[in-house]
């Protein structure tokens, strides 16, 4: 577990964590409403050299960023389902950061796929990081 102070915090924690990830790899990001998932893309994406505008893709679903490796963000909040979406599309080419998981249903079970719990806490918040079953260092 790790504690994150603040927003620049949460970027900074981004940044580093891309090191970690290739095209292929699936992240999933839970937390409740402004726990800080956006921020944490927002890190990810400047640890891999983009430096325009992150928002929530809330209301289109879906923002592709043409980084190396490229990089799907998804917001599953407003869905019931993911089922049609088209995330497995880009499973092989791109790095998926997911925002609200649970709405995949078995499209990318837990144990094949990063776990980023973000708790918020009085003092920032506590992050958790669970690497796939299938990861070796």
């Amino acid at each position: 577990m790790i504690e994150i102070a603040d927003e620049q915090a949460m970027r900074a924690f981004g940044r580093e964590l891309v090191n970690n990830w290739r095209a292929g790899d699936v992240v999933r990001l839970i937390g409740p409403l402004g726990a800080g998932k956006t921020t944490l893309v927002r890190g990810v994406l400047e640890g891999l050299g983009y430096d325009g505008p992150v928002r929530s893709p809330t209301f289109n679903l879906i923002q592709v960023y043409a980084t190396v490796p490229p990089v799907l963000h998804a917001d599953l909040y407003r869905l019931k389902s993911a089922t049609g979406l088209g995330l497995e599309d880009f499973e092989s080419t791109h790095l998926l950061l997911v925002e609200w998981p649970d709405r995949m249903d078995d499209l990318f079970p837990p144990e094949t796929a990063w776990n980023i719990d973000i708790e918020i806490v009085e003092q920032g918040r506590r992050v958790t990081v669970s690497p796939p079953s299938r990861y070796s260092p």
